[in-house]
């Protein structure tokens, strides 16, 4: 049984993907490029941004870095408060620490914004550690955020520990660590990717993350 339950955000306990494509939005239209279908920005919700818009749109290193300012600039200001709390989610982390489980986040998102989302939907308290990315990009990969979250709460034992996440880079991170994982079909991430990244569960609804712990 999981006495550690690592969560994932975007995708996974909120649905940000009316103020994360605004933000891409902004950021591409100052490079000149325009996007007319949204959904085509939704392959941006999980990884690392630098890391997306170098392999969605070619950007270079160069261009990648001011395409994240740029994006940082309409996010931090607005984006970030475009964004729902999935249903369920507050009962659902009620019902895990009720149950005497930790619950860590770890995400790629940069921590200082994560904690604001945390604190602005009213659930920061669920939390026995926050772990995110950093503004520098020096930690942004989902591995690094998860070791992060390791060192920083100090556990040692992972087979007690569990990844929920709506992504690969969710699954792929915590295999890193021999930890178990449960793909999440609400979000970003479809059956498919989550299947053949190696999810050890795949979990339709947010109240069935309840029957793992």
């Amino acid at each position: 049984m999981y006495n550690t339950i690592l969560f994932d955000l975007d995708g996974t306990l909120t649905d940000p993907g009316t103020g994360i494509t605004n933000s891409v939005l902004y950021a591409l239209k100052k490079f000149g490029i325009e996007v007319s279908d949204r959904s085509e920005l939704f392959k941006f919700i999980g990884p690392p941004l630098m890391d997306a818009f170098s392999e969605y749109y070619g950007f270079s290193k160069e261009q990648s870095e001011k395409a994240l300012m740029y994006y940082r600039e309409y996010f931090s200001d607005k984006g970030i408060f475009e964004n729902a709390l999935y249903d369920g989610t507050k009962y659902m982390l009620n019902e895990i620490k009720s149950k005497g489980k930790n619950i860590i986040l770890a995400t790629s998102k940069p921590e200082e914004f994560a904690i604001r989302i945390l604190k602005y939907f009213e659930i920061f308290d669920y939390f026995d550690f926050v772990a995110g990315a950093s503004m520098d990009e020096t930690r942004n990969q989902k591995e690094d955020v998860i070791k992060y979250a390791l060192d920083g709460f100090g556990i040692t034992d992972t087979s007690k520990v569990l990844m929920v996440g709506d992504r690969k880079h969710d699954v792929l991170g915590a295999k890193k660590f021999s930890i178990d994982s449960a793909g999440v079909l609400y979000g970003y991430g479809s059956e498919d990717e989550l299947t053949n990244a190696g999810a050890t569960y795949i979990v339709k609804k947010i109240e069935d993350i309840l029957k793992l712990v």
